[in-house]
């Protein structure tokens, strides 16, 4: 089974009413240089996923106001059945 994990970081929330977002993501990556061993982990994220977007629109009240910019969160892919 393939699976995949990303660290992405909220880049924006759009608020429609009171219990809706547009909530968009963006791969990992540190505005400033990264340390020399590597060791860091969103260089490693980085590394394997240069490049990432999701946007997803949510409309669950238990969710909204809980997503903020600058949060990061691991996003797992694993196959679901067909």
């Amino acid at each position: 089974m393939t699976t995949m994990r990303a660290k992405m970081r909220v880049s924006n929330v759009q608020k429609y009413g009171e219990t809706m977002e547009r909530l968009s993501f963006n791969a990992v990556a540190k505005d400033s240089g990264y340390p020399a061993d590597g060791s860091d982990e969103n260089n490693t994220y980085a590394t394997y996923t240069p490049s990432a977007e999701l946007h997803m629109t949510v409309n669950n009240p238990a969710l909204a106001g809980k997503f903020a910019i600058g949060d990061t969160f691991y996003v797992d892919f694993t196959p679901a059945p067909k």
